[in-house]
């Protein structure tokens, strides 16, 4: 979000609270990205405020609600108030359940996969519109398509993500493994550790897919502890993964943390897997 935006996405987060009976009287950033997300006290709620223009905040909140109701490791809408999306000064906010980390913030690998498990256990009973996976990679590919969104990029570099991003789409596709409900982005950012396990959370990202797609976004022992996992499936999941997320932090309106040394870096592992490996 934009630093000048971020005030007044606090005070929308804190005025909807309160107009709903909550407490809040001061707020805490702990995330500004695409969208902000702030501790507020002293009712202790955790808000989450986008743009109106660019959000998915209803179907995050009903999916939610649907995959709570059938004991799926999400985290909790706020139970105090209504479950809905407010709307407020040019901002959606949304309140949660706030949960307080506790250690150690490391997440044992069988853990990991045992929740991410019963999360595609839950999603598989679900019947709701969502994009393919692939949908997310067309997003990528036409970024690198339009040079005015990714200027820095240069040539040699772009070829090898368009490249990559092309031909592991297709390989994947070839496969014809099964699909389904997929979060869409489980890494490590995404889970909380808490008093009542681990929970994930940010589900604007659902998508269908293979799960091999789900666990590319894990640490790799994630995947040594998730049962029936085609192991090929996974390793071209995860280069894809890799050459999605280093295209967007080429976009010049990305505000990730780092995050053109970060694609840098990224840019010199793929180069280096596919020397390794091929693309096909």
């Amino acid at each position: 979000m934009q630093a000048s935006e971020v005030p007044r996405a606090v005070a929308a987060a804190m005025s909807t609270a309160s107009s709903l009976g909550l407490t809040a009287d001061d707020a805490i950033v702990l995330h500004d990205s695409n969208k902000l997300t702030a501790r507020l006290l002293p009712c202790d709620v955790l808000a989450r405020v986008a743009p109106v223009a660019d959000q998915v905040a209803r179907f995050e909140v009903e999916l939610a609600q649907r995959l709570a109701e059938s004991g799926c490791p999400v985290a909790a809408l706020e139970p105090r108030v209504e479950p809905r999306v407010h709307e407020r000064d040019g901002f959606v906010v949304t309140l949660w359940t706030y949960y307080e980390p506790v250690a150690p913030r490391e997440v044992p690998p069988a853990d990991y996969a045992h929740a991410l498990e019963r999360l595609h256990a839950g999603m598989r009973k679900l019947d709701v519109p969502t994009p393919h996976f692939t949908d997310r990679v067309e997003q990528a590919q036409q970024l690198l398509a339009h040079r005015d969104r990714t200027p820095a990029l240069a040539d040699a570099d772009r070829e090898l993500l368009s490249d990559t991003l092309g031909s592991l789409r297709r390989v994947i596709g070839e496969r014809g493994a099964a699909e389904q409900l997929l979060h869409g982005e489980p890494h490590p950012g995404n889970v909380l550790t808490t008093e009542n396990g681990l929970l994930f959370i940010d589900l604007e990202t659902c998508c269908r897919g293979p799960v091999e797609f789900d666990l590319a976004h894990a640490p790799e022992e994630v995947g040594e502890h998730y049962p029936g996992v085609d192991q090929d499936l996974l390793r071209e999941c995860r280069l894809l993964v890799l050459a999605m997320i280093t295209t967007w932090r080429w976009d010049r309106g990305d505000q990730f943390p780092d995050g053109r040394r970060l694609g840098t870096e990224w840019l010199g592992r793929i180069r280096a897997a596919v020397d390794r490996n091929g693309l096909d």
